[in-house]
């Protein structure tokens, strides 16, 4: 007797699916970038604005490549948390937002799509979710990827409305609304041999630093196991080593500290940590048993986010 069709398999049939989810899978992996701003000389200070920086601008150093119509300031957040917006007056000028309501897979996509809709929009439009293609620009393409961003922090969201203009009430009651719940904020100024992106913040009853550095994750979590098992995982006196977070690629060291300091008060603190984290970085040998369990106790407390 023959062999029935009936549960014979359809020639490629279960394979062909097969290979359609797993390039289907594969697809959508290779759209999640991890580390989105990766090259680019501005990458720490970018995911600060990006992540947690309350209220800060600066205005973009645009690669030769784009014909700029107009200047271009990349802001922490704009009304509405919109991707970008024209703002009008005798030489309009382009802002992009780096919080938004509305984020794709790719940051730096996004950001470059944002900008170069600032070219070509009127005065006074908004755009209120950046439209970034598959292989598309990205910001390395649009701005200088060796320039360094020349940041203003800002205490409040004035700014958001022109100097000279008048805001509507609804625009002037959340400006309000902003202000009273703003931190303040500083980007520590550690010289320029620097590492990466200290942040200080005022949260009330802790302050903290928020240091976002450029180095491989792994790499960093072994230099601050290390220096944790040697006493040395501090800012000096006033200072707690709170965690890490994970966030773009990098790891951020997080430090609760006294808040009746002044930001300046931790600069000289914040260099001493940063020299013994590159000479802590720059160690080759195996972890002791002592480091090794520093550096599990750290990853206990460390967070991602996406």
């Amino acid at each position: 007797m023959g062999k029935s069709k009936r549960n014979s398999p359809k020639p490629g049939g279960n394979r062909a699916q097969r290979l359609a989810e797993r390039k289907a899978a594969l697809e959508q992996a290779t759209q999640l970038v991890t580390r989105p701003f990766e090259g680019l000389a501005a990458e720490c200070d970018l995911v600060a604005l990006r992540e947690f920086v309350p209220s800060a601008t600066a205005t973009l150093k645009l690669a030769p490549e784009v014909a700029a119509e107009r200047p271009v300031v990349l802001a922490t957040v704009l009304p509405g948390a919109v991707a970008a917006l024209v703002r009008a007056g005798d030489e309009p000028s382009g802002y992009v937002g780096a919080q938004v309501q509305h984020q794709g897979d790719d940051p730096a996509a996004d950001i470059a799509a944002a900008i170069l809709w600032t070219q070509s929009a009127e005065a006074g439009d908004s755009l209120q979710a950046a439209q970034s293609v598959a292989g598309g620009p990205r910001l390395a393409d649009v701005i200088d990827p060796g320039a360094d961003l020349e940041l203003t922090v800002h205490q409040d969201f004035d700014w958001w409305v022109p100097e000279g203009v008048q805001p509507d009430p609804q625009v002037a009651a959340t400006i309000e609304q902003a202000k009273q719940a703003i931190m303040p904020s500083a980007r520590l100024d550690l010289g320029a041999d620097a590492i990466g992106a200290p942040w200080w913040v005022d949260a009330g009853e802790k302050a903290h630093v928020r240091w976002v550095r450029p180095e491989n994750e792994d790499d960093l979590m072994l230099a601050l196991a290390r220096l944790h098992a040697s006493g040395g995982l501090h800012l000096g006196e006033g200072s707690r080593f709170a965690g890490s977070f994970r966030t773009h690629g990098l790891l951020v060291p997080v430090f609760d500290l006294d808040p009746e300091r002044h930001a300046n008060e931790w600069i000289g603190a914040t260099k001493e940590f940063g020299a013994r984290l590159a000479a802590a970085v720059a160690v080759d040998a195996p972890l002791s048993a002592e480091e090794r369990r520093s550096r599990d106790g750290l990853r206990s407390r460390q967070v991602t986010l996406r």
